[in-house]
């Protein structure tokens, strides 16, 4: 999401993309060796424009590690300005070339795909909250200097290369930053207004930043009554980036929709054409000119960096047919520059299982439109290859590993995806059905942390709280994607308490939960079915209290083309006894063959199959066990 917004209160006077950044990077060269950077930079062999590479195989083996740029690293002082270190909505100064010093640290984590925040230039600061996170666009053509130069973006993706690591860019098409304001009243200034008397008329506040949602568009309005629609005027303002936008093409105030604030999500006008709470201004991506631009913008960004792939954000709030056009043209472009199996995986910040899929489904051939067509090949109804799992958080992470409710939430969610889910590879895409392939995640920096959440239990139960739900998050099917800070027990609530500075920690790589996680990704890289196995859920229970069985939750992951190719996870998500796979004389039954020996990859515990397929398995509460059979075990510190 669009997140940490400031509130548009009217203000009183408050390396380019599309070719190589020859300024900028003269510039760059000469600051290389100031002394204020500590060390010299390296330019060396980044004069060209980079050979585009595909760098991954499955994007079912990659264990993604979100990063909001700003709070990870400083690594250049260079790029150090308006830092407000104690002010959690203010600059911090973290930067690509942090990253880029601290790949060791992600790489004993056990990471193998960098998910860095938005990389475009932003509004740098609105009313006392700065552009730290990068959703407040307003030059696509040009990097955030915050962040580094261009050289700093290819450095960084080329030592993550080197590292077997990938690099997914943020990426934001619903809309750009607070750059304009509803000229209301017709007087040429933004300003705060208040009308009727709250006797014969209502009393108004109007802001002219972010006016209340109109289906007409924002009207002006008189003394003498409404004027028609108002004027958009463009900010002015080189200190606070509030300035025109680039490219050209998003100076017209027609590319916007100019409808104001939404109100009501579950709206559809509002939820399509209003403008984001905060004063986002709603980009019309209907328009042929708007979806051209977008994906020649950031087809631009990737033919200058050579990364690997784009999380996208608030896709619920823009049409399916945008995402079916910018997503085969973009797909072709790179395609036809050597860059392939690129994924795109969108946020729909939202519960309903349906919702999410459907921006992965392939869209039928009657709702295919044939605007902005005729600008390359024919289209198909492809779209995006995944999603962030929003639903799986809510039902799998919050219901049952914070809140102890019934597992079969779990089973239904994940049954659902087989017809809520694309279940077909896009087109020139990864390879991969979307609904193989969610991107599973515990928390990230629109919601509260996980410890957070269960901040009001004993500190070894959290710790424990979060273990657990760590096991499941590596071993579910798809991509496992952890927010930064998760390995250092972060706990801060909502945005921005939830954006921690990481050097802070000190970067310890021995407390238990670091090593918890580095050995869950060895684990999942060690055991292919963990990866790439087909799902068979064998245990779910609706019981929470004191049943035999309550909180039990197992499931298969069997075949992913390997001698490695079976793995049964069994998890105990009750927090207050032991629990088994039983209840009232059924047994678990399993794909094991009777007699098989199952030693836990995490303990080294065995256990053999009955002569009737079944496992009766005992756990301690907030506990799991990997079960892989006897002969592929391997020792895992």
């Amino acid at each position: 999401m669009a997140a940490n917004m400031g509130h548009a209160d009217a203000r009183k006077n408050t390396y380019s993309r599309g070719r190589r950044l020859r300024l900028g990077l003269g510039a760059a060269l000469a600051l290389a060796c100031a002394p204020l950077l500590g060390s010299c930079l390296s330019y060396e062999g980044y004069e060209d424009t980079p050979e585009l590479t595909v760098e991954v195989e499955d994007w079912r083996d990659e264990v993604i590690y979100q990063v909001l740029v700003d709070r990870f690293y400083n690594g250049d002082q260079g790029n150090d300005y308006m830092i407000e270190l104690d002010a959690p909505a203010r600059y911090h100064g973290g930067d690509w070339r942090g990253l880029e010093d601290k790949l060791p640290y992600l790489e004993e984590l056990g990471v193998t795909a960098l998910w860095i925040s938005p990389v475009i230039k932003n509004v740098e600061t609105d009313a006392d909250v700065d552009g730290y996170h990068g959703y407040w666009a307003q030059d696509f053509t040009a990097l955030n200097p915050h962040f580094g130069d261009l050289v700093a973006l290819r450095r960084l993706v080329d030592a993550a290369h080197e590292r077997d690591m990938l690099v997914i860019i943020d990426i934001v098409t619903n809309h750009v930053g607070q750059l304009f304001y509803y000229d209301i009243n017709l007087n040429g200034n933004a300003d705060v207004q208040l009308q009727g008397n709250g006797t014969d008329s209502p009393v108004l506040h109007i802001n002219e930043y972010d006016p209340d949602f109109d289906i007409r568009g924002i009207q002006s309005f008189t003394s003498l009554g409404e004027a028609g629609p108002a004027p958009i005027i463009f900010g002015n303002d080189p200190y606070s980036n509030h300035m025109p936008p680039s490219p050209e093409v998003f100076r017209n105030p027609a590319v916007y929709n100019r409808r104001g604030r939404t109100l009501d999500f579950e709206v559809e006008e509002q939820l399509l054409t209003g403008d984001f709470p905060g004063g986002l201004k709603d980009v019309d991506t209907t328009r042929c000119d708007v979806k051209q631009a977008f994906v020649d913008v950031y087809a631009r960004i990737i033919e200058q960096s050579n990364a690997d792939g784009f999380r996208i954000d608030t896709i619920k709030h823009v049409e399916y047919e945008f995402w079916r056009y910018f997503t085969q043209r973009l797909r072709q472009r790179l395609a036809e520059k050597g860059k392939t199996n690129f994924i795109m995986f969108g946020e729909a910040f939202d519960g309903r299982d349906d919702l999410v899929g459907s921006f992965t489904q392939k869209l039928a051939p009657e709702d295919h439109e044939l605007d902005c067509a005729s600008d390359g090949p024919a289209l198909t109804g492809d779209q995006l290859d995944s999603a962030f799992y929003f639903p799986q958080h809510f039902q799998a992470i919050r219901d049952v590993f914070q809140d102890a409710q019934s597992t079969d939430r779990i089973q239904s969610l994940w049954e659902q995806r087989t017809t809520t889910w694309g279940t077909e590879a896009m087109t020139g895409g990864i390879g991969i059905p979307p609904a193989d392939v969610p991107i599973n995640f515990l928390d990230n920096h629109d919601v509260p942390r996980f410890l957070y959440a269960v901040n009001d239990r004993d500190e070894d139960v959290a710790q424990q709280l979060l273990r657990n739900a760590l096991l499941f998050l590596y071993t579910a099917p798809g991509v496992p994607c952890l927010y930064y800070g998760t390995e250092q027990n972060f706990d801060g609530g909502n945005d921005p308490a939830n954006r921690e500075d990481l050097w802070k920690s000190g970067f310890d790589t021995t407390n238990t939960t670091f090593v918890w996680i580095s050995r869950l990704a060895k684990m999942r890289k060690q055991y292919t079915a963990l990866r790439r196995g087909d799902l068979g859920v064998t245990w779910a229970t609706a019981r929470t209290g004191d049943e035999e069985d309550a909180g039990i939750f197992a499931f298969e992951r069997n075949g992913g083309n390997s001698a490695n190719g079976y793995a049964l996870v069994v998890i105990n998500s009750n927090q207050s006894h032991a629990s088994r796979t039983a209840y009232e004389g059924e047994v678990m039954s399993v794909l094991a063959p009777a007699g098989t020996v199952l030693k836990d990859a995490i303990s080294g515990e065995t256990w053999t199959v009955g002569g009737d397929g079944s496992l009766d398995i005992t756990l301690d509460p907030m506990t799991g066990v990997i079960l892989v059979p006897q002969s592929d075990w391997v020792s895992i510190p």
